[in-house]
């Protein structure tokens, strides 16, 4: 399990440092992280890693301090929501599967969300990123999508049910650079 971790740690550590020092320092590009950190609810205050979808969606051109994360419902998003009024003006937690991952970007969009968070549906990934891809439809979407670990949405999904909580606040993106590493709330589950 120690050797996996490190392996797992060591191949995010040489990722970030190719996108680092091949990339220009204006915005994101395909296969760099974005950081986001859960203010509550507090037994998830951690700051989470995902990735920009590679060809479609929108990027983050506003910070938001605090914003609310919904889990979409139902969570795979693929058609009308549940909860569509509580996404408007928010950003929404989707689970991957039953649809693609530009559809997934589409349904929230129409439901006036601001960005979706799609986390793997491989509840037990806690290290491998999906590069999430145009669907070959001709169809674009304006917000930002972003692909989150199986292990990390997962996490951010229990703890809500837990506390019998619509959403969790959020900060995005989080710039993890101006943060002392002994200040950096990783979650535990997984190794950066």
């Amino acid at each position: 399990a120690l050797a996996a971790a490190g392996a797992a740690m060591l191949r995010r550590s040489l990722w970030l440092c190719l996108c680092l020092c091949s990339c220009p320092a204006r915005g994101l590009r395909i296969h760099e992280y974005l950081y986001f950190q859960v203010l509550s609810p507090g037994d998830i205050r951690y700051i989470f890693t995902a990735t920009p979808a590679k060809d479609f969606g929108g990027v983050f051109n506003t910070r938001y301090d605090q914003i609310h994360l919904v889990p979409a419902d139902p969570p795979e998003a693929c058609g009308e929501l549940n909860n569509g009024v509580f996404i408007q003006d928010q950003i929404a937690l989707v689970e991957r599967g039953g649809c693609s991952f530009l559809s997934k970007t589409r349904v929230i969009q129409e439901h006036g969300g601001r960005a979706v968070i799609i986390a793997d549906n491989a509840y037990d990934n806690d290290s491998f990123y999906i590069e999430m891809i145009q669907d070959s439809t001709r169809r674009t979407a304006d917000i930002p999508a972003l692909f989150l670990l199986g292990r990390d949405g997962y996490m951010i999904r229990r703890s809500l049910e837990q506390h019998g909580l619509p959403w969790a606040v959020i900060s995005i993106p989080v710039n993890i650079t101006s943060i002392p590493t002994y200040e950096m709330m990783q979650p535990p589950w997984t190794f950066w």
